[in-house]
């Protein structure tokens, strides 16, 4: 079985190679393999040419490479990576360090087990370490997390987490349509719309940055994902 990782990049020059060096590490349950998708979204630092000289180095590591022609968002380099996937599981990883792919087999497990076809890591459940950053950005998220429940009826703790994992069949099924971050409440909507999906979340660690250290999301994303919500959600387009 292999396990697709598809990172959107853009202008992750400083931390890129250090994310790859976190996934290699990282030994899978059941010998499962990794297969690691890179999509540079047309970065204007050295993050090409951190990609290019980590996989002259790491010439073991099974990187596929894309890049966009232009900015297209967050989204749209999601897209390119799924659609491009060969693994039987899917997940998304931010090349940034908020996230720790040690904790792929604790969304896995689920998936593994057969009890789940897509599994949400939230940062808001669990004992798992937390980075103490801004209160009204918690806040939000906990707010388009319920504005996003009340309309898919799922009780998430977390909808706006960059881990989500995904049965491949399922997340290459849908039509995704979001390039920016509306990408996270409208793939929400739709799996929870999928009859008979099996939705699980499980606790994960979050090692958050401030804007100065080079977060990209900002007030603007969350009216864009009030939108979505609406759009995708009550009237389910």
């Amino acid at each position: 079985m292999k396990l697709s990782i598809v990172i959107p990049a853009f202008n992750e020059g400083p931390t890129i190679y250090k994310i790859l060096d976190k996934i290699k590490s990282v030994e899978l349950l059941n010998g499962i393999v990794k297969e690691i998708i890179i999509v540079n979204d047309f970065s204007t630092d050295d993050t090409f040419e951190r990609i290019k000289n980590y996989r002259s180095n790491n010439p073991d590591q099974n990187i596929l490479y894309f890049e966009h022609d232009m900015n297209k968002g967050k989204g749209a380099a999601l897209h390119t990576g799924i659609q491009n996937a060969t693994g039987e599981i899917l997940v998304i990883q931010d090349a940034d360090l908020e996230y720790d792919p040690n904790e792929y087999n604790l969304l896995l497990q689920p998936i593994v087990n057969d009890f789940a076809d897509v599994v949400y890591g939230s940062r808001f459940i669990g004992g798992n370490p937390h980075r103490i950053l801004f209160f009204w950005h918690s806040i939000g998220n906990k707010f388009l997390t319920f504005l996003s429940n009340m309309q898919t009826n799922l009780n998430l703790t977390d909808m706006e987490t960059c881990y989500k994992m995904f049965r491949s069949d399922i997340i290459k099924s849908l039509v995704l349509k979001e390039n920016r971050f509306g990408f996270e409440p409208e793939v929400t909507a739709k799996i929870s719309r999928i009859q008979g999906i099996r939705i699980y979340e499980v606790g994960i660690s979050y090692y958050g940055r401030t804007l100065e250290e080079g977060k990209k999301i900002g007030w603007k994303d969350g009216f864009r994902a009030i939108y979505c919500i609406i759009k995708y959600g009550l009237f389910k387009l």
